[in-house]
């Protein structure tokens, strides 16, 4: 699984957040209020869905674990900022250097995906890790819950 290496331009995103750790998973909850209401949002771009992670800026990834407290986001791509619903909120996406590796089949199988990432592929390439913004695209080809489905991961690098 070979990832693909992207600059990513900066992008206006609107949606809503929650506060999780990997032992308190509230991506369900995140989820669940989101979809409802992301017909709402203005000048989207796309149908595509971001599911974006935000640590804290001084988190050393080596101290990660599943009580670590990060920020995670479901979102969509606009073109602006104007005309935003009342129980969304704004988020810039920095943009920035990536590695883009596809996830195909169920989300229980992620730990799977991520450890090769993490494990493997981060540690024998020549990139490193950044201290930005992590995120799932979910477009076109994501089905929820089908062994077919694929998102792309996109992992921040440099």
């Amino acid at each position: 699984m070979e990832p693909r290496i992207e600059l990513l331009a900066e992008k206006k995103l609107v949606g809503k957040r929650l506060n999780m750790t990997l032992s308190n998973d509230r991506t369900f909850e995140l989820w669940h209020s989101f979809m409802p209401h992301r017909k709402e949002i203005k000048n989207s771009i796309s149908t595509d869905l971001y599911c974006l992670q935000v640590y804290d800026k001084n988190l050393n990834f080596k101290d990660f674990n599943p009580q670590t407290e990060f920020e995670k986001w479901a979102a969509i791509e606009v073109t602006n900022f104007s005309d935003i619903p009342d129980n969304m909120e704004t988020y810039t996406l920095k943009g920035g250097l990536y590695a883009v590796f596809i996830h195909k089949g169920v989300p229980s199988s992620f730990p799977k995906t991520f450890q090769f990432i993490f494990n493997e592929w981060l540690p024998k390439s020549e990139y490193e890790l950044d201290n930005r913004e992590h995120f799932d695209l979910m477009g076109e080809k994501y089905k929820n819950d089908d062994p077919e489905s694929e998102e792309e991961i996109w992992v921040p690098i440099r």
